[in-house]
């Protein structure tokens, strides 16, 4: 099967040089609240917290238009949550979302933290591809059970994952029960 016809089966819809070209990554700015909570909403992902945490975030912007957001929420000194990872539903599939990620925990090591918290109640598959694991929310430390994410914002069933940023730490998080 030639892999035109493989992607368009699985529904991917490739990134095109037109996509790249018209697509930026940038820090985000007040100017652009209204519509990262826009974009939030649209997925169902919670907006509190964001405005705080607004000078820790990435948006992914094409032709003027704000298409993706990813930020972290620091949480002390050595702790951080990647949180409010989105992407507007016609850029899926187009790597926006990986680039922003990566850029966010890119971020993180520069800043020197240690851990990498996240939650999620819909792609639990996905952040494993960047090396987060599961974890039980009694080993996440106070800092981040603390966040409004933790408390309120998030269902108790969420996942919880975690992300080691520590130079020299080689391994991922050990999944919940193992050994």
């Amino acid at each position: 099967m030639p892999i035109e016809d493989l992607i368009v089966a699985l529904g991917v819809r490739p990134a095109t040089p037109a996509d790249h070209s018209e697509l930026s990554i940038r820090p985000a700015t007040p100017a652009d609240l209204a519509s990262i909570e826009s974009l939030l909403s649209a997925n169902q992902l919670p907006t509190v917290g964001v405005a705080d945490s607004l000078p820790d975030f990435a948006v992914a912007e094409s032709n003027g238009r704000l298409v993706g957001v990813a930020g972290l929420e620091r949480c002390g000194e050595e702790y951080a949550l990647l949180r409010s990872a989105a992407v507007d539903a016609e850029w899926r599939g187009r790597g926006v979302g990986r680039r922003l990620v990566e850029g966010v925990i890119a971020d993180a090591r520069t800043r020197g933290l240690r851990t990498l918290y996240l939650l999620t109640t819909t792609a639990e598959k996905y952040f494993p591809t960047f090396g987060f694991a599961p974890i039980s929310r009694d080993a996440v430390p106070a800092e981040v059970r603390g966040t409004a994410e933790f408390t309120d914002a998030c269902p108790a069933s969420a996942t919880v994952m975690a992300l080691p940023l520590e130079t020299g730490v080689q391994g991922r998080v050990e999944a919940e029960g193992s050994n």
